[in-house]
């Protein structure tokens, strides 16, 4: 029977990128998703290209009804889960002074509180397997913060928490969770910048160029692999030296 990754937010970007590199490792792959469309289609049909499974589960992860029943369908059709992503995220920038409540609210619901509903939903099955890998997606932001987004900030400074203290929690059980926390990363989100302001980005980069989701989704295939057994509670920062 082949390993199971659950992925939240993996239809497009980071997280489908994260989904076919495991997919490749020959995980087969439940996608979590809102609503149907074009780029659930069409990751789907990648990810099976690579002769593997694609269940598609919908559901809000910040509902927690939602992300356990969506938890419950991945671990009956498959039988187990071996590999949670957490990576489901949204920015709504705005500088505090100007910020609506339910801007604030909405990001930590989706990016914190989500991480927490689909976790604890599948904590169970990891725990009674006594074995697991969590990886929560958090960002450079959640270190150092950064102007204007003041809710994303907060809610992955809060994704590190919750990751350490939950590595402690679970350690004995053979459960290894960890949080990356990539920097500027090419996706459809920066490729609305002027070009000027990408050479900008890239200029205050050591590496003097920004990262891909490929960059990201090898961490990921790092975590999972078993070359990364004793390391849990860790931030991995993919940044290209932003923060040191």
């Amino acid at each position: 029977m082949s390993k199971v990754a659950l992925i939240t937010g993996a239809t497009r970007g980071i997280g489908k990128q994260i989904a076919l590199k495991l997919a490749k490792q020959g995980y087969s792959i439940a996608l979590n998703y809102r609503k149907e469309n074009e780029e659930l289609i069409n990751a789907k049909k990648e990810i099976e290209a690579e002769n593997v499974e694609c269940l598609c589960v919908q559901g809000d992860v910040s509902s927690f009804e939602e992300c356990e029943r969506f938890v419950k369908e991945t671990a009956e059709h498959f039988g187990t889960i071996d590999v949670l992503v957490n990576n489901a995220g949204i920015t709504k920038d705005m500088l505090l002074m100007r910020m609506k409540e339910e801007d604030f609210r909405q990001v930590i619901d989706i990016n914190l509180v989500g991480t927490f509903n689909v976790t604890k939903s599948v904590i169970p099955y990891m725990m009674k397997a006594r074995n697991g890998r969590i990886i929560n997606i958090s960002s450079v932001v959640g270190i150092s913060g950064n102007a204007g987004q003041t809710n994303y900030a907060a809610s992955k400074a809060g994704i590190i928490g919750f990751t350490k203290s939950l590595a402690k929690e679970v350690a004995s059980r053979n459960i290894l969770v960890n949080a990356i926390a990539p920097g500027f990363i090419e996706t459809s989100m920066t490729d609305v910048l002027k070009d000027e302001i990408k050479e900008e980005i890239a200029k205050a980069i050591p590496l003097k160029r920004m990262g891909t989701a490929e960059d990201v989704a090898n961490v990921v295939k790092f975590l999972t692999s078993e070359e990364s057994s004793y390391i849990t509670g860790q931030v991995l920062h993919v940044d290209g030296g932003m923060l040191m």
